[in-house]
């Protein structure tokens, strides 16, 4: 039961936070997640893929709100999400079977890595300068085969690469997030499916585990993250947002590290 409470308190967090700063919740529950599973004393082998296959579960719902919403609003390109979703869909399941097959520790320093990537994003300001045009259909099915690769190793929604492609398409940020949350929905199909699938014929997986996704982490996360991020959004018109991004970002840089230096010590 404790546990439980601690993946309803991270769904909170993440659904807040997502609302708040505009950032996947993956983001956050996955390198969450690891520490959690590690306390719980999950199989060491299996932490970092059930926590990849958990958080792109929990994605496929929080992903339809968010896509919603940003359809309400005319943000999302629909011929964008249609002609990249082809390729996200290879790309993501791809990944999945390619996470399958990597070790804890190595997903942990890639998963580290990555979140050093994301905060250094933010506290830099780092955006493509707008300066080609949306690739024709060969083109997309490419991208979006590489996003979903990069989502699926990390387990998110794809919105840190989503967002900065569509920049450098000449499309305006508005645009640019709402069809990255849109994104996301396709990615967490493949992903939570993917994982479910790659992991059927693991052994000591935890209770209530279906392939790499578990079923009560997920319920926890769901169960708060839906009804936070919309408090989060709010909080967006009243906070300075900017400064905000910087303090988190450097919580990024400490849990990337702490990530990596579990694995390689």
């Amino acid at each position: 039961m404790s546990f439980f409470i601690l993946y309803i308190v991270l769904g909170a967090v993440a659904g807040v936070l997502a609302g708040l700063l505009g950032i996947g919740g993956g983001i956050v529950i996955v390198p969450m997640l690891t520490f959690i599973f590690t306390a719980q004393g999950v199989a060491h082998e299996h932490i970092l893929h059930i926590a990849l296959g958990t958080s792109l579960a929990s994605i496929l719902f929080t992903s339809i709100s968010s896509l919603k919403a940003h359809h309400k609003r005319e943000a999302v390109l629909w011929s964008v999400l249609f002609s990249i979703t082809p390729g996200i869909f290879i790309g993501t399941f791809t990944g999945t079977w390619v996470a399958s097959m990597l070790s804890t520790n190595f997903l942990k320093i890639f998963s580290g890595t990555y979140l050093i990537y994301v905060a250094t994003q933010m506290v830099m300001g780092i955006k493509p300068k707008p300066s080609r045009t949306i690739p024709k259909r060969a083109g997309m099915i490419l991208v979006g085969s590489i996003i979903g690769i990069f989502s699926s190793l990390v387990g998110i929604g794809g919105g840190t690469l989503s967002v900065p492609f569509l920049l450098w398409c000449n499309q305006s940020m508005h645009k640019a997030i709402g069809t990255a949350g849109a994104i996301g929905f396709p990615i967490a199909v493949a992903g939570a499916l993917g994982y479910v699938v790659n992991g059927l014929g693991a052994e000591n997986l935890p209770s209530y585990s279906i392939g790499y996704v578990n079923l009560i982490a997920l319920l926890g996360i769901v169960i708060a993250s839906v009804f936070t991020a919309p408090y989060g959004a709010k909080l967006a018109h009243d906070l300075p947002v900017d400064k905000l991004k910087k303090i988190f970002a450097f919580l990024l840089y400490f849990v990337g590290i702490r990530m990596m230096w579990s694995a390689i010590f």
